[in-house]
């Protein structure tokens, strides 16, 4: 069974909120992706509150009337103390149901409406009919209502000037679970649980099926996955993009060609097919809602190139690997797609773990072996003949400065090497503003790194 590990600021927050009940209601939005565990989050929270409370749940294609019983059914046997009223009453409307709640309401509680993005596209007027139950009745009782949902565009905007909830609720995002949290999680060592966050991306049905079995290195996880068509780890990328893309049919395309691998606006539209203004706005879209990382040099001088790259791990992972092999999974042939996957797996993690380090080094930030940079981003020029995996620099005070340049090594039994510390050197010469940088290596297996002054290894990052 899966532990319950991480999400101390998380459930430091939502205690916060719920200390602030009383006499006044809080409401709390809680978005981020799915499968990243906010219902978990929530359930976790009531248990340790221990106070009054309701987990309701919406559902995908439900009308506004039948989710109304289900959600009267589940208020009726639940430890709020409207459960008795709700119970007798079986109020007819929205209002009256959330009327009813307000009215009953005495002492702390936690009314929580999972997938709430459901609730609204079956009646987009319950915005507005929670807005007003907000401000004329459960905000004058000590309540916290949290609203969750997975479709980040939508609870994105939920709270947004000219919608009816702007102004009334605080916002919780919930990321996928840290590497920290998987190497408690799984028990692994430093680099493994880098290496793990690379294929479950951080998703705790992902981990738990890592538990479950028994697994000692991605490769042998991908490999008892695969003889299973139905597997989690094949099933959730296809499950993730149906109820991102139900009909955007381009926004779709132009993801699965990044996630192959091509990150420049001219190869992504070879690709495709699309013209520049059909590709223009699935681009958008998809950096809008967060699925798409939009990339520039980070140097002194202003560069033009751009790279797009999938932001999140797992489904970067799914679509270079498995969903492009879903036919011969389906077959049964998992074993011969595990065997590609293994042959491509050095070269894939090199650089898929960067993005994860630059994220784990960011964390760190300000730190005087590094300068005064505060953010962590690459360098490339246009022929891809000098590339920086790590470039740490200062925005605050244009030109933007380079204060630390970074090579990543993660290499399992080849060390960091004196020639891997002359190409950082000869490249600190190109990158614009980056003459009285600092040098330093990210290497998996240690090595010579004496001549740069900083080494850093996973341990160092976790």
């Amino acid at each position: 069974m899966l532990g319950f590990v991480g999400r101390g600021p998380e459930l430091a927050r939502l205690r916060a909120q719920l200390g602030r009940t009383g006499p006044d209601g809080r409401l709390l939005v809680v978005r981020g992706r799915r499968q990243v565990g906010k219902s978990s989050l929530l359930e976790r929270f009531i248990k340790d509150a221990g106070v009054p409370s309701v987990f309701l749940t919406a559902a995908a294609g439900a009308d506004s009337v039948s989710e109304l019983q289900t959600f009267v059914a589940e208020v009726a046997t639940s430890s709020l103390e409207a459960a008795e009223t709700v119970r007798d009453s079986r109020p007819p409307t929205w209002d009256a149901f959330f009327r009813l709640i307000a009215r009953s309401t005495s002492r702390p509680s936690i009314v929580v409406i999972d997938e709430l993005p459901y609730l609204l596209s079956g009646d987009p007027s319950l915005e507005g009919v929670l807005q007003r139950a907000w401000d004329r009745e459960l905000s004058q009782v000590p309540v916290l209502l949290c609203l969750i949902g997975s479709d980040v565009s939508v609870m994105g905007l939920l709270t947004t000037h000219g919608r009816p909830l702007f102004g009334r609720a605080a916002e919780l995002r919930v990321d996928a679970l840290a590497p920290a949290d998987l190497r408690e999680l799984l028990g692994l060592d430093a680099a493994g649980a880098f290496e793990a966050a690379v294929v479950t991306g951080g998703l705790p049905r992902l981990a738990q099926e890592w538990l479950a079995c028994d697994a000692s290195d991605p490769m042998s996880f991908v490999s008892v996955q695969l003889q299973d068509p139905t597997s989690p780890l094949v099933v959730l990328g296809e499950r993730y993009l149906s109820a991102e893309f139900p009909s955007h049919v381009q926004s779709r395309t132009v993801l699965e060609v990044i996630g192959a691998g091509e990150p420049t606006f001219q190869r992504i539209a070879e690709r495709s097919g699309l013209n520049h203004g059909s590709l223009t706005r699935s681009l958008r879209a998809l950096t809008d809602s967060r699925l798409v990382v939009t990339d520039r040099p980070l140097a002194a001088a202003p560069s033009r190139l751009v790279q797009h790259q999938v932001r999140e791990p797992y489904l970067r992972f799914w679509l270079r690997f498995l969903g492009p092999q879903r036919d011969r999974i389906d077959r049964g042939r998992g074993d011969v797609v595990s065997d590609r996957i293994a042959t491509s797996w050095p070269s894939y993690l090199g650089r898929a773990v960067e993005p994860l380090l630059a994220a784990a080094l960011t964390a760190r930030l300000p730190d005087e072996r590094f300068g005064t940079g505060t953010e962590v981003g690459r360098y490339w020029n246009r022929d891809h003949s000098v590339e920086v995996d790590l470039v740490v620099a200062d925005r605050d005070q244009p030109p933007v400065a380079p204060t630390a340049l970074g090579s990543v090594k993660w290499r399992r039994d080849a060390p960091f090497t004196r020639a891997d510390g002359a190409a950082l050197v000869q490249a600190r010469a190109v990158v614009p503003g980056a003459a009285a940088a600092s040098l330093f290596a990210v290497t998996r297996a240690g090595g010579d790194t004496a001549g740069l002054g900083i080494g850093l290894g996973p341990q160092d990052l976790m």
